[in-house]
């Protein structure tokens, strides 16, 4: 491994390791098992919260830090180590709160280990099924002093598209959107609602800091349009081929689909060939 020139391993989640059945490849797995065995650190970066990426930490044995909400924080999930974190001001939130609630948007908010909902929809049932993510009900007006990381819309039908449109144009000046997608439920969009400057390249930036390693020597894979800050922060940029033209467009190489164990075919030819 000594002529290999990467001490860092990025990988986003949905669409990148987790395809539309919500699993993970054995080849993927082995493959990320062998990088790490061969002293790659790896992270995960995703849009997840870390309540959402748990089960996933644990399927894949990793440890140590991993970007969650899209760049809003870097934490350890089994120490509760946060090496950085954004969260949106309390003054935005009550901003938030009231637009809401006048406009009858139904909007998910995130703390770093609790998820809050105002009544049960449609998005709360899939977090809870797919996500295995315990709502707490709660009317958002009584939040108080609670850090909130992260916001989500859930946008299904015409409806809900034309309430988060409205949203993003009410707040376009104090918070920051990224769409996500998950190949279950490719139908759907999740708009994630940040704090401004929020982004995933923000967070890796602050991670590699944090583990000393220069971001020359870090490889990322992703397949989302959130993941460009990312590519474009990295020494190596790979991009899913199941991944939409504006971030291949930043990739360095595009690897096969998450359906066909995109993630290993990657590591193989980057990490473990002998080449």
């Amino acid at each position: 491994m000594a002529n290999k020139p990467y001490k860092l391993l990025v990988a986003d989640i949905d669409g990148t390791l987790l395809g539309k059945q919500g699993t993970i490849s054995t080849e993927d797995k082995n493959a990320l098992a062998r990088a790490s065995n061969a002293g790659i650190k790896i992270t995960l970066s995703t849009g997840r919260v870390p309540q959402a990426t748990l089960k996933i930490i644990e399927q894949l044995s990793l440890d140590g830090l991993h970007i969650f909400s899209d760049g809003a924080l870097v934490a350890n999930t089994e120490n509760g180590e946060e090496a950085y974190i954004k969260p949106i001001s309390a003054g935005t939130i009550r901003q938030i709160v009231e637009f809401v609630h006048r406009q009858e948007i139904n909007l998910d908010l995130f703390s770093t280990t609790r998820f809050f909902a105002e009544k049960e929809t449609w998005v709360t049932d899939i977090r809870r099924k797919f996500f295995g993510v315990q709502p707490t009900f709660t009317n958002f007006s009584r939040l108080g002093k609670e850090k909130i990381i992260k916001g989500t819309l859930g946008v299904l039908s015409d409806e809900e598209r034309a309430k988060a449109d409205s949203f993003r144009r009410q707040f376009r000046d104090s918070l920051n959107f990224s769409v996500t997608k998950t190949p279950s439920y490719p139908e759907v969009d999740f708009i994630n609602v940040l704090a401004p400057d929020v982004s995933k390249g923000q967070a890796l930036e602050a991670l590699a800091s944090h583990l000393g390693i220069p971001l020359t020597e870090v490889i990322a894979i992703g397949n989302g349009t959130n993941d460009i800050s990312l590519l474009a922060k990295v020494g190596l940029a790979i991009a899913m081929d199941n991944a939409p033209d504006e971030l291949k467009a930043v990739a360095d190489y595009v690897t096969l689909d998450v359906e066909h164990s995109g993630v290993a075919a990657a590591i193989e030819k980057f990490l473990l060939s002998e080449d």
